[in-house]
């Protein structure tokens, strides 16, 4: 069987023996894999210091056919993660890897989804570069790589129109979202509803804002207060999506989070 070559990013690693360990890589090709690689940690193997975590590199792959681990043979490094000073950037990159490994299956390609990963990985990577990024952009960052990666996999929340009739939301004040419906609900659709939270109007308009434009995390100005209530909101609802809290969630807001309100 011959061996195939993928861009990877390294999103969990396993020590396996002595010098050998257990990956799980997420490639543009082939998806999520889950390797063997025999002599990793040797200082002159072959993979070329490659394999830390989070790292983008091109590796070669022997693909099993059914069951097992594939048998990762070769590994060059392509970028290398780097925190610098950030506690927030590297809780960041470890979430990005969290939702890499809840959001997909095994050896299910997804392209798309490794395309904002990767992106996002390289802006927190390099958020100590002159002239720097702020923690205010890398949360805002993080939120819209999470509304991304759940549009890419059929889960984006509904922001505009009720996730269960359709209508356009036109509640004053505070918005009912709801989790296991998947968004904002109108006041009629609310009623009976379990797991409903509401949602404050300016955090539901800065969600449409990072949901509609790429590069609006960069300038996009939101108050601490509200940045909190998304913070708290998105943990909630990946949660109720994969059914567990993803580890590095709670790490990912530097300020307070206040408990989201229930609806009267």
């Amino acid at each position: 069987m011959a061996a195939e070559n993928a861009l990877a990013i390294v999103i969990r690693t396993v020590p396996f023996g002595e010098t050998s360990a257990v990956l799980t890589l997420f490639t543009r090709e082939f998806g999520k894999l889950r390797c063997l690689a025999k002599g990793a940690w040797r200082p002159k193997g072959s993979f070329d210091a490659a394999l830390d975590l989070l790292s983008t590199c091109q590796v070669l792959v022997l693909r099993k056919s059914a069951g097992g681990l594939d048998l990762l043979t070769e590994a060059r490094l392509e970028s290398r993660f780097r925190i610098g000073t950030s506690l927030l950037a590297f809780h960041g990159g470890m979430h990005v890897a969290d939702l890499l490994d809840a959001l997909t299956a095994d050896a299910d390609p997804q392209p798309d989804l490794f395309d904002v990963a990767e992106s996002t990985l390289q802006a927190l990577s390099s958020h100590d570069a002159s002239p720097g990024l702020r923690d205010d952009q890398l949360r805002a960052l993080l939120v819209r790589t999470e509304l991304e990666m759940l549009r890419i996999v059929g889960h984006a929340p509904s922001l505009e129109h009720c996730a269960e009739c359709l209508a356009p939301i036109t509640t004053p004040g505070r918005i009912p979202f709801g989790m296991l419906d998947g968004g904002v609900l109108c006041d009629r659709c609310r009623a009976g509803k379990r797991a409903v939270v509401a949602v404050s109007r300016p955090a539901v308009e800065t969600l449409r804002t990072l949901a509609c434009d790429a590069a609006a995390w960069r300038a996009i100005a939101v108050p601490d207060a509200v940045h909190a209530e998304i913070r708290g909101l998105m943990n909630t609802f990946c949660a109720h999506l994969v059914g567990k809290r993803l580890k590095l969630a709670p790490h990912l807001a530097a300020i307070p989070r206040p408990r989201p309100q229930r609806p009267s």
